[in-house]
């Protein structure tokens, strides 16, 4: 038996050892609270700017110079994770910083063979050594990386230490992280690599000076083997997948990486906040599209000269792609001047408002006759822009060869101030003269708006009459946003429908889109705008400096574009939107009388006199079938439109008086079935007028 006394000594033996470990592990603890490894809750990494769906659109370079794109793991792929675990780390998701097996077989090689073979650092040490370069490769420093790699692995879980690894990892140059390095490379993300990329991405942060394929490419190459050899040797490849990657080419080539949205990009910096992408609601596939386009068609239109373009969702207000110039550092263009925004004569994209709005009162007709001759509106004497005349023409014609002295009539009629209070319930301010109360030279392009402004509008189009605030995320958290009708929907089809009869440029692609096109006065500014049942496209051609340039027009110099631009945007095409029920749109013998011809004389429609003429329904024409849709869950009322006569009006429909006397001569009427009707107005004078109609 064991005497008392060696019991004793044993228990006090081992109660110094407990107290000696417990002061060596509070003393460890204590110097890891005073001596943390560098790990800052972010890592200082490139700001990013993204499309809609988080697909990169450019990068910013971080302070210190290098391209270093934060790294998620659902950002990689997750075959090239399992590779780089399985060769540079097998037991990373095992171990606690230090891999001891992996470091005796080190020292057991180097003693062995004289000279280091495999090096027994774990991701976690290289993560150490990558947040706090060491100085050497001497034991001491080795040392360190395995306490700091420990430390790491307190503070840090598994999938922390692999992602800041990701992001830091060296690839040569300035390129710091697998995403950077992908990007660069292979010209993509790293979400869908090929065996024989992953291979090459694994083995270049060994030595990424030493193995960079834009420099040394037969050295990259053989790294590349070495990686896919050690995977089939691991189980993690089989031979013949290997083999088939070994037969793949490694481009030499470093990419530039993507630098799309230069100047919405530039607008978002001053919103970075570090490690937080920004958004866009530009679409990356649309952008590239854009901007190739741009850059070609500068090219070929000539030196100085740039171009400008905005795509946007009708039904959102979203920008989907915008180019501010041609080449953003093409001095001799002036690119950095963001020329979506900048205020510019419209030449005759405004047309298409002014027909709309007399659509909408009932002034016009598509077929009705209109005089194209020299005119005088109070001293101001417009002319087309060819200086010929065309005499007579339909309203349609006017509109699809874009005449003038027929847009200055219409909008003699319609009010110019009527126009411009219209635009801006929309939310776009057209600039006038210093102290100038909106003239008919507004309809020639006698007032600034952007490009911006032009879509913005031309969007109510495209979605039945109903426009939305553009916007592509650069704008204030608090910016207003506008939802406003620019025209009723039965004038905006008519438009649409006139529109899109116009004539594609020579060559152009067939789209099925409507268009205009204006040039501005002394040829400084050509446009085009454009849209489909969903999208509208606006472009812009001219010198930032304003200068005319000979020969330049919106129709041989800007829509050529703007087709090229539809196709190379990759959107599918929308149908533009269907006739609403109650559009009145006759032939031109159909025509009443009141509808017939447009004129200003004794027999015209906007004659001016001392007293009010008697009240003449002008729509719905006397004898008019109306389809209203009366049968269905979406019938809709009929528009009444008067001309002449004293305010107020009583309405009488069939001899049963609607609700409510009204000074505006406009009014609807809900009939309660189909059939003949016969409408009455009746104004303050007592004078009255009827029409018959057919309701179906």
């Amino acid at each position: 038996m064991l005497s008392r006394k060696f019991l004793r000594r044993t228990a006090i033996a081992g109660a110094c050892l407990a107290g000696f470990a417990a002061l060596s592990i509070a003393a460890l603890w204590e110097l890891d609270r005073a001596f943390p490894p560098p790990l800052p809750a972010k890592l200082t990494v490139s700001t990013e700017v993204q499309d809609r769906d988080g697909q990169l659109l450019r990068a910013f370079a971080t302070p210190d110079g290098y391209w270093r794109l934060e790294t998620r793991l659902d950002q990689v792929d997750r075959q090239f994770v399992d590779m780089l675990v399985t060769y540079e780390d097998k037991r990373f998701w095992d171990h606690r910083g230090v891999d001891v097996l992996a470091l005796c077989r080190a020292a057991g090689q180097l003693v062995t063979s004289g000279h280091i073979v495999s090096g027994g650092s774990t991701l976690s040490m290289q993560l150490a050594r990558l947040i706090e370069p060491r100085d050497s490769r001497s034991l001491g420093s080795k040392l360190k990386q395995m306490l700091r790699a420990i430390q790491i692995e307190r503070r840090l879980s598994k999938q922390e230490i692999l992602e800041r690894y990701l992001t830091l990892a060296p690839y040569g140059g300035n390129l710091e992280g697998v995403r950077a390095a992908s990007l660069a490379y292979f010209g993509k993300e790293p979400k869908r690599l090929t065996v024989s990329e992953a291979a090459l991405l694994v083995a270049l942060p060994q030595l990424p000076e030493k193995r960079r394929p834009d420099r040394n490419l037969d050295i990259a190459h053989a790294a590349r083997d070495r990686v896919l050899t050690r995977m089939v040797s691991a189980g993690l490849l089989g031979e013949h997948e290997a083999a088939r990657a070994a037969l793949d080419d490694v481009s030499g080539l470093r990419r530039k990486l993507p630098a799309l949205a230069a100047h919405a990009s530039y607008a978002m910096l001053p919103r970075a906040v570090p490690g937080k992408p920004l958004q866009l609601t530009i679409r990356k596939s649309v952008q590239q599209g854009l901007e190739q386009v741009a850059r070609d068609a500068a090219r070929k239109l000539g030196p100085k000269l740039s171009v400008a373009m905005v795509m946007a969702d009708a039904r959102t207000g979203d920008i989907l792609g915008e180019v501010g110039s041609a080449n953003f550092f093409d001095a001799s263009r002036s690119g950095w001047i963001d020329m979506t925004r900048v205020v510019r004569s419209p030449g005759s994209t405004l047309k298409p408002f002014i027909y709309g709005l007399a659509f909408e009162q009932g002034l016009v007709a598509q077929e009705m006759i209109i005089e194209d001759s020299p005119a005088d509106f109070g001293g101001y004497r417009p002319k087309n822009f060819d200086m010929g005349y065309q005499g007579d023409v339909s309203i349609r014609q006017a509109l699809q060869l874009s005449l003038n002295v027929p847009a200055i009539r219409v909008l003699d009629a319609v009010g110019p101030a009527r126009l411009t209070a219209r635009f801006r319930q929309a939310g776009v301010n057209p600039i006038l003269p210093v102290n100038e109360a909106p003239g008919l030279a507004i309809g020639l392009g006698g007032v600034g708006v952007t490009l911006r402004d032009l879509v913005q509008l031309y969007t109510g189009l495209a979605n039945g009459g109903k426009m939305h605030t553009l916007h592509d995320g650069t704008e204030p958290a608090n910016a207003e946003r506008i939802t406003a009708t620019i025209l009723d929907d039965q004038a905006a089809w008519q438009i649409n429908d006139i529109l899109s009869g116009v004539k594609p440029p020579e060559g152009a692609m067939q789209r099925g889109i409507a268009y205009k096109t204006g040039t501005s006065y002394g040829y400084r500014d050509a446009w085009s705008v454009g849209f489909d049942g969903r999208y509208v496209l606006g472009v812009w051609v001219g010198r930032a400096d304003a200068s005319p340039i000979p020969g330049l027009s919106g129709y041989v110099s800007a829509a050529p574009i703007l087709f090229e631009g539809f196709v190379r945007s990759g959107l599918a095409s929308v149908p533009l939107p269907s006739r609403p029920p109650g559009v009145f749109n006759p032939k031109r013998e159909e025509l009443p009388v009141t509808l017939a011809r447009f004129g200003a004389g004794a027999d015209g429609l906007v004659q001016a006199t001392a007293t009010e003429p008697a009240p003449t329904i002008i729509f719905p024409p006397n004898g008019a079938r109306v389809d209203l849709g009366t049968n269905s869950a979406d019938a809709t009322p009929l528009v009444l439109k008067l001309q002449g006569g004293r305010a107020p009006f009583r309405w009488l429909a069939n001899g049963k008086p609607l609700a409510g006397i009204d000074r505006r001569r406009t009014a609807t009427w809900q009939p309660d079935g189909t059939g003949y009707s016969t409408l009455t107005v009746i104004d303050a004078a007592g004078r009255a007028a009827s029409v018959k109609v057919f309701v179906e």
